[in-house]
């Protein structure tokens, strides 16, 4: 069985976070990564033009909301293990140190030349005797950076360091050099100067017998050489032997001279808690580290004593190392993280939430005597914490959304001297926590509870009186309280725990009532409804792949070929300035003239024209005119009233518009452009023609004309200085350096003399040092808010295939691109190195554009460009090339050299192909009089609308065979969302009313005008369209009830439990235990199941189970039944397997509830209570229910460690037949009487039922052990193949194949394909293949084929294909082609990451057979010349593969 697997949705969940300085040293960024998507974001300031423009930015104080915007994303092959950044010696930017499994790094850096990411080296350490005979894949390699850049460590397999040397030497900037001038053959003095040394390994058992089991590892701060800490446990202990053994950690320091490569321990500390987790260093002039365990926090340093505090009463019992109670405090620091936010304080965020500032207390000696624990907020479950611009603080979350929080102090300090008394008791503490408030902000998951704020001074000992005396200022300290606030945050869908495929509510056109079920599979509507999240951050995810607009209304418009909507005179208009006015629409010789207000009416005697077709219609001069374009004349308009008349008498009718207010371009049909400009002198507007023209020849076939707001499009070098005393406003954000910087600014002598220590010296006092450190730099932000002056440009594009760049209204020649239509990865300018000055003169023009002609024959002409300004105030220029084939999407950035400062660099590539039968176009003949082409024709129609406002967005519509909307918003990501699965858009319009807010107007295939609005409930700002209901719990199984339109979920609450079960010899009995105040008592779940109402994404009220405490709920399905009352058919239940999860010493029973949802009369005035549940049985077992299926009518359950088939009869379940399994069954899925099963250990077995002779036997298992998580059945026509994921994030095909001989006549079942998938996938579900469209190349290709969609814990959607065998072995050829052609980001290999990783070495060698999905769809990427390259290499053409690959798309859009 041949298939082929790809991810349609990314991973979302964030696992690491660092702040550098990733596209030059000016800014700081934020890097984030989860799973194999790195993406780098800048935080940047969220205001709209209209505001911006009020604002000085070198007057405000205080900064405003930011919000965070994505600047690069890149995805690998191979997860992301650690991720560190290191300033390299003379380099203009950080690198990144990423680390991968088992024991690979790689060290990247922004190439700002391509605006990619280059890789500067590699470093492999997996051979044979590095590994030391481990074949587990358990050891995550952890990578750390001194903090002054001298080295990198890696740790390998737990049990080697590779140290990886920096060259530190600021003398020689050679290689910069390198990068700036193009040199022709380099020194060899050069080469051998390369910014990192060569690595080398340090087994960690010679330096000490003892060290194993390494906990961290850190660099301290401080030293003159770079210094490790290493945590380790060199015996090992658990919980339960703590009596026997306990206290078995060890901290030692070891020195690294890199010169010598010796390493010597320079301090060692012992007996450290058993339950330590991490160590932090603390930066000078405190100094030392903190050691984090999971009850206490304890300070060590190497010349003064410890000092330890415990966090709740479970500290006092497990160890012996000497721990003052934290008063105040009961928390617990397992799964928490840290970031420090200043020298002496550090943010924690705990596993529930919460976050605490925990401040150092440090007396005059600068040493710890205290810590201060203060709650702050609670927020989201974190997986890092990283702070930026040092008062802005990032939440990286994997089960919630990621969030960024603004930090601030509070003014009133509080001034404590260390030896006031304890004022507060503990009521008062108590009460505090009880009054936290709830600021829900944003989508109502990413909420931010905060918390009063009273200082609590301290306790002091008497010791401490003894040695310090009871001076009055003893010690003076600031305490200050930090307040948060949201800023910002980034959607996340993982984990997917659990999903299913449910209808999408469809309500008739008046917008009220349901539309019936669906008959046949072709109007059948799918939906992707998933329970993701977990706890508080717990929601229901809405998929939506392709967009279904609600239509509010349509008429029939005979004839109609275009369509416009403009404003009326803005200075006229009382209210409601942004509605339109008037709408047009273009015949192919005449017009028709619309009204818009509350209803739509034609009007006629305006000074619009109506009897010649029009070409285009759009305002200018701020709104308050109306320009009005035929194919033979050019008419200005105020409100209806004509103002002037430009007939447009060239020979030839005008085609096509770009308007960028004041100025009109207008394209010719023989190839000329002309400009016009809206001049008003003595108030009489007019337009007045431009008399700079360009040259006609080559033939112009396509113009945009582009207003920059951004600041990018400049031709001035002095605007992209990195002082930042710049003018331009975005401008030298995007991208690399420029110039060469000083390296050095020196503002104190001292500081020249003693480098940076000298400071820390000079401070008096903490407090004084908190201040300075206060006052840093915030011009990031007021840089930012510069606003750039915008200027106008005019790109067209020729016959010839380049594309050209004008200055308006001047018209010189600015940039010039061969070869457009190719599609490269980057376009650059070819007049880069020719001097501006032979520009000048007309003759040598042409001399250049023949000179730079382009240099592959066939590639495909560009029909229509235009360049946009999206993201916020028009930041983000987008180029859009529309070829006959495909459309082109680039983003502009910045670039040094040339003339015109940018290049442009491809993000995406539409297919917009057609299955039609081509009809080859032929060049118009001669013989086709001129009249004909002075009509409008629909080859004249523009293809790409852009606009400014539909659902709150703006964008462009790509309208055509495969209509989609492009958006990129102020988070700066690219979105592209098709329409309507498969029609076809001809022309498009935004349209804002009264009636149809912020909505838009389109004609499909048929004459009808649709007005429509995007649905508001989607969230578009996603890489899939979605809806997220937030549950504030944690969901579990979910399943569609097709019958009632309902879905029913189980839900889980956690709640802090203090009674428990012990078992008392015959019987169990409850009993309560009460262990003082600062114990932290465990967590109990309390399961529930409801019904969501998909109308309203509402729990149906009075409609809900709760089962008992204890009760979990372990499996859930609808099942089909044979029913009593009829006898003939089946009836679907509820049926929900349970188990009493007591305790170790208490048999584990469960229950089996079956359900039946019924429809009653609904109470007055509350529709959504037309469903109850009725109970048709429940029983306790003899064990607990691990699986629920049904086969032929029969109920089937794994029970304990064995399978029984029930039939359900008289509202009593009868056994029918058993068999014995393996160890746990936790999934059974069924086909026809196969029974299909899966085992948490001992992999798969196949079951078969015989109803005649009411026998279940085992057909065929699989004999090798696997941790299997999912499983579900590929359909291949007659074909059934069994899809199964496991532990190590596979995706394994087995077969039922009796005749093979190595399957033991059918006993054993073949691995036939395997891939492995790099993530864990819990759920997966079936759909039926159904070819969309009216035009097919193979009709019955996948006929009968199902496609298996997936989940991923990581938040990533995908789907599995069974493939026909001719496209499989096509996609192979090209499989292993591009394999070698395409460079591999970070030097991971496709291959190696897709081959199927295993615990063991097993006896087999992998079976491959899945197509890598992902890989094969990057060929659409490639520039045309480089994608025939490839087809010539395996034997086919490019169109070929892509309409394989779009076919393909189709099929998989259903959602």
């Amino acid at each position: 069985m041949f298939s082929m697997c790809k991810q349609t949705h990314p991973a979302t969940a964030v696992e690491f976070s660092i702040a550098c300085r990733f596209f030059n040293n000016l800014e700081e960024n934020l890097v984030v990564a989860g799973a194999n998507v790195l993406k780098v974001y800048r935080i940047a300031p969220n205001v709209e033009a209209g505001q911006r423009q009020k604002l000085n930015p070198s007057e405000m104080r205080v900064a405003p909301k930011m919000r965070l915007e994505c600047l690069a994303t890149y995805t690998l092959y191979g997860n992301v293990m650690s991720l560190q950044c290191v300033s390299l010696a003379g380099a203009m930017r950080d690198a990144l140190l990423i680390s991968f499994k088992d024991a690979k790094l790689s060290v990247l850096q922004h190439d700002p030349d391509t605006y990619a990411l280059k890789t500067l080296s590699l470093h492999y350490f997996e051979e044979e005797d590095i590994r030391g005979g481990w074949t587990g894949r358990y050891y995550v390699p952890v990578v750390r950076v001194d903090p002054d850049s001298r080295c990198a460590v890696m740790l390998v397999y737990g049990k080697r360091l590779v140290v990886l040397p920096f060259r530190k030497d600021n003398t020689l900037d050679e290689i910069e050099l390198a990068d700036v001038k193009p040199i022709k053959k380099a020194p060899t003095a050069m080469v051998t100067r390369t910014p990192i040394m060569a690595s080398y390994l340090i087994a960690l058992r010679d330096l000490d017998e003892k060290i194993d089991n390494v906990l961290d590892i850190q660099f301290l701060h401080g030293y003159y050489e770079p210094t490790l800490l290493i945590l380790y446990e060199p015996v090992r202990t658990c919980p339960g032997r703590i009596k026997v053994r306990s206290d078995t950690c060890v901290l030692v320091a070891i020195s690294l001279n890199i010169q010598q490569r010796v390493h010597p321990i320079i301090w060692t500390v012992n007996s450290l808690p058993f339950d330590c987790q991490q160590v932090y260093p603390i930066q000078k002039p405190i100094g030392g580290c903190l050691v984090m365990t999971v009850n206490a926090v304890i300070y060590l340093n190497q010349s003064v004593p410890p000092y330890g505090v415990s966090l709740n009463s479970s500290a006092d019992n497990s160890t012996s190392f000497p721990l003052k109670p934290q008063d105040g405090v009961r928390i617990s620091l397992d799964c928490a993280n840290f970031a420090f936010i200043d020298v002496d304080k550090l943010v924690i965020s705990l596993r529930t939430g919460d976050l605490y500032v925990l401040t150092l207390c440090v007396d005059s000696m600068r040493t710890v005597r205290n810590f201060h624990f203060h709650k702050a907020a609670a927020s989201v479950l974190t997986s890092c914490i990283c702070v930026c611009h040092s008062e802005y603080i990032f939440l990286g979350s994997r089960l919630g959304n990621s969030l960024l929080l603004h930090f601030t102090e509070e003014d009133q300090s509080t001034v404590i001297t260390l030896d006031d008394v304890e004022q507060q008791s503990d009521q008062q503490l108590q009460r505090q926590q009880s009054e936290d408030q709830n600021l829900d902000e944003i989508l109502d998951v990413d909420q931010l509870e905060l918390a009063p704020t009273q200082a609590k001074s301290r306790r002091i000992e008497d010791e401490e009186l003894e040695v310090y005396g009871s001076g009055a200022k003893a010690s003076v300290l600031q305490l200050r309280k930090f307040v948060f606030e949201v800023c910002d945050s980034l959607i996340n869908v993982a984990p997917i725990n659990y999903m299913c495929a449910g209808e999408r509510v469809e309500f008739e056109e008046d917008g009220t009532t349901l539309r019936p079920h669906a008959e046949n599979l072709n109007d059948l509507k799918i939906e992707l409804v998933a329970a993701t999240g977990h706890s508080k951050n717990g929601a229901l995810s809405v998929f939506v792949n392709c967009i279904n607009p609600q239509i509010i209304t349509s008429f029939e418009l005979d004839g109609c070929l275009d369509v416009w909507t403009v404003f009326d005179d803005a200075t006229k208009k009382t209210s409601r300035h942004d509605q339109h006015d008037f709408m047009l629409l273009s015949q192919r010789n005449s017009t028709l003239v619309l009204q818009t207000g509350q209803e739509i009416n034609e009007i006629e005697n305006t000074g619009f024209t109506v009897n010649q077709p029009t070409i285009f219609v759009g305002n200018l001069g701020q709104q308050r005119f109306i320009i009005q374009v035929t194919t033979r004349h050019v008419r200005l308009l105020q409100g209806t009233r004509l103002i002037q008349n430009v007939p447009i008498d060239v020979g030839s009718p005008v085609v096509q518009v770009s308007i960028a207010d004041p100025y009109v371009c207008l394209r010719v049909l023989n190839g000329q452009v002309i400009t016009l400009a809206l001049r008003e002198t003595r108030g009489t507007p007019r337009l007045a023609i431009n008399k700079h023209t360009i040259s006609s020849s080559p033939a112009v076939v396509a113009i945009s004309a582009y207003k920059d707001l951004s600041g990018l499009f400049t031709v001035k070098a002095d605007d992209i200085n990195l002082t930042g005393s710049s003018n331009s406003g975005f401008g030298h954000s995007f991208g690399g350096y420029m110039k060469a910087e000083p390296h050095m600014k020196v503002e104190d002598e001292e500081d020249l003399l003693y480098g940076d220590a000298g400071n820390a010296f000079k401070m008096n006092s903490m407090a004084d040092l908190a201040k300075q450190s206060k006052q840093k730099n915030s011009d990031w932000w007021r840089r930012l808010l510069v606003q750039a002056k915008p200027s106008y440009w005019l790109v067209v594009a020729r016959q010839s295939g380049t594309l050209e760049i004008y200055s308006m209204p001047d018209m010189k020649l600015v940039y010039l691109v061969n070869d457009v239509g190719n599609g490269a990865m980057v376009l650059t300018d070819a007049m880069e190195f020719v001097p501006i000055s032979l520009t000048t003169q007309e003759n040598s023009k042409a001399g250049i554009v023949q000179a730079c002609m382009p240099q592959h024959a066939n590639s495909p002409l560009p029909l229509e460009l235009t360049v946009q300004g999206l993201g916020l105030n028009g930041e983000r220029p987008l180029l859009l090339v529309r070829t006959r084939v495909e459309l082109l999407i680039y983003q502009v950035f910045r670039y040094p050299k040339g003339h015109l400062k940018i290049r442009f660099r491809k993000l995406e590539q539409l297919n917009l192909m057609d299955h039609q039968p081509s009809h080859i176009e032929l060049d118009e003949n001669d013989e086709q009089e001129e009249l004909e082409s002075y009509q409008m024709q629909p080859k004249y129609v523009q293809k790409l609308r852009p606009f400014a406002n539909v659902g709150g967005l703006s964008g462009i519509m790509v309208c055509g065979v495969n209509p989609c909307f492009v958006f990129l918003t102020s988070r700066g990501e690219l979105r592209i969302h098709r329409l309507l699965g498969n029609g076809d858009v001809r022309s498009f319009a935004a349209f804002n009313n009264v009636n149809i807010p912020n909505g838009f107007l389109y004609f499909d295939t048929t004459f009808e005008l649709k007005i429509s609005v995007l649905p508001s409930y989607l969230s578009y700002d996603s890489t899939w369209p979605i809806r997220k209901v937030p549950l504030r719990c944690t969901p579990r199984q979910l399943v569609y009830h097709r019958e009632n339109r309902v879905y029913c979920l189980i839900t889980q609450m956690e709640e802090p439990m203090t009674k428990f079960y012990r078992f008392n010899g015959e019987d169990k009995e409850l009993s309560e235990e009460s262990r003082g105040e600062r114990f932290i008592y465990p967590i109990g779940s309390q399961f529930e199941m409801v019904l969501i109402s998909p109308e309203t994404w509402e729990i149906v009220p009075d409609a809900s189970i709760r089962f008992e405490p204890w009760e979990h709920v372990t499996a859930f399905k609808i099942v089909k039944l044979s029913y009593e009352g009829t006898r003939s058919g089946l009836k679907e239940y509820l049926c929900i397997g349970t188990n009493f999860n007591y305790s170790e010493d208490i048999t584990s029973r469960g229950n089996i509830h079956i359900y039946d949802i019924i429809e009653v009369v609904p109470e007055p005035g509350k529709p959504m209570t037309k469903f109850k549940l009725k109970e048709v049985f429940k029983k306790e077992q003899k064990g607990p229910v691990s699986a629920i299926s049904d086969v032929l009518g029969f109920l089937v359950t794994g029970l304990g460690q064995k399978i029984y088939i029930w039939q359900l009869r008289d509202g009593d379940l009868i056994g029918v037949a058993f068999i014995d399994t393996n160890i746990y069954v936790h999934q059974i899925i069924t086909v026809k009487s196969l029974i299909f099963i899966a085992d948490v250990y001992k992999s798969i077995s196949l079951l078969r039922f015989q109803e005649e002779y009411r026998t279940l036997s085992l057909a065929s298992r699989d004999f090798n052990p696997l941790e299997v998580y999912g499983i579900e059945f590929m359909v291949d026509n007659s074909n059934l193949g069994f899809l199964v994921t496991d532990a190590e994030r596979n995706l394994i095909v087995y077969m039922y194949q009796p005749e093979a001989r190595e399957s033991l006549g059918g006993q054993k079942l073949l691995r036939k394909a395997d891939y492995h998938l790099g993530q864990v996938v819990n759920t997966m579900f079936r759909v039926q293949c159904h070819q969309k469209g009216q035009h097919q190349r193979h009709p019955f290709l996948y006929e009968n084929k199902h496609f298996v969609v997936y989940g991923t814990l990581d938040g990533a959607l995908g789907y599995c294909l069974p493939l026909p065998e001719k496209l499989y072995r096509r996609f192979l050829m090209l499989q292993n082609v591009l394999l070698s052609y395409q460079e591999h980001l970070c030097g991971l290999n496709p291959k190696e990451y897709r081959t199927i990783k295993a615990v063991k070495k097993q006896g087999i060698n992998p079976s491959r057979c899945i197509i890598d999905g992902d890989l094969i769809w990057s060929y659409r990427l490639l520039a045309n010349s480089e994608r025939n390259e490839v087809a010539k290499k395996i034997g086919t053409r490019t169109e070929e593969i892509l309409s394989d690959l779009l076919e393909i798309e189709r099929l998989a859009s259903v959602f």
